[in-house]
Parts: C-alpha cells; structure tokens; sequence
C-alpha cells in the first residue's frame, strides 16, 4: 500500500513517531508486531523515544487482551 494511502486508523491500532529522523511521517503499526530474529534484521532505520515505547506497549497490551 502507498504511504499517501495508509489508513488512518488510531490508537492503539497506529501510533504516529514523532521523534524521529526519518524523512517521512512515521506510524508504528502496533498490530504488525511479530517477534523476528534478528538475523533478518539488516539496518536499523529508526528507534522509539522513550516517552513513546510505553504508549507502543500499553497499545500492544490492549490488542491482545492483556
């Protein structure tokens, strides 16, 4: 899907990253995340501020119904 056409969807769906060094706005789409290893992992491209890793957790807890 195009970055222009990403939905919209809110918290705790989507987060927007807001301090970050990337050249585009940034959402973490916290029903995507997966465990992978880090073997698969090349580059980091980006990392989340403190202040934003526990709204990405409590969000990641309300999903799954914890």
């Amino acid at each position: 899907m195009a970055a222009s056409k990403i939905a919209k969807a809110g918290y705790p769906l989507t987060m927007e990253l807001v301090d970050t060094e990337l050249p585009k706005k940034s959402r973490v789409k916290i029903s995507q995340i997966r465990v992978l290893s880090t073997k698969r992992i090349n580059k980091k491209i980006a990392t989340a501020s403190e202040e934003e890793l526990p709204l990405i957790i409590e969000g990641l807890n309300e999903i799954i119904g914890d």
